[in-house]
C-alpha cells in the first residue's frame, strides 16, 4: 500500500489516489484533495454532503455511497451534485471524503 502526504499528514491510498484508511482523515485533508479535484472551496453545501457520505460510510464497514444514495440521502439533485462535485461526482465526493472508491464506478 502507499502512502502520500496531504495536507501536511502522511496517509495510505491505493493506486487511483483513494484513502484506504478512513480514520485518517480531516478537514483540512478534505479542503487539500478538493483543490485537487478541481473545487477550489468547500461550502457548507459541499459539507453537508461530505459529512453526510462519511456518516453512512461509518456505519456501512467505510464502503462509499453511491451517486443515488448521496441524492436520496441528503436531498441534494444529481444537477446540483454536478454542480458542486464536477465530472463525477459519486468518486468526488468518496476521494474528498477520505473513502475508498464507490462500487460500479469505471
Amino acid at each position: 500500500m502507499a502512502t502520500r502526504v496531504i495536507a501536511g499528514k502522511e496517509v495510505q491510498v491505493n493506486d487511483e489516489g483513494f484513502m484506504t484508511d478512513a480514520t485518517e482523515w480531516n478537514k483540512d485533508i478534505a479542503a487539500a484533495i478538493a483543490v485537487e479535484e478541481g473545487i477550489p472551496e468547500l461550502t457548507d453545501n459541499h459539507w453537508k454532503v461530505i459529512d453526510w457520505a462519511r456518516d453512512q460510510a461509518k456505519n456501512a464497514n467505510w464502503k462509499s455511497p453511491t451517486l443515488r444514495q448521496i441524492t436520496t440521502g441528503t436531498g441534494v439533485n444529481t444537477k446540483e451534485l454536478f454542480a458542486l462535485f464536477p465530472k463525477g461526482p459519486a468518486k468526488k465526493v468518496a476521494r474528498v471524503s477520505g473513502l475508498g472508491k464507490p462500487e460500479g464506478c469505471v
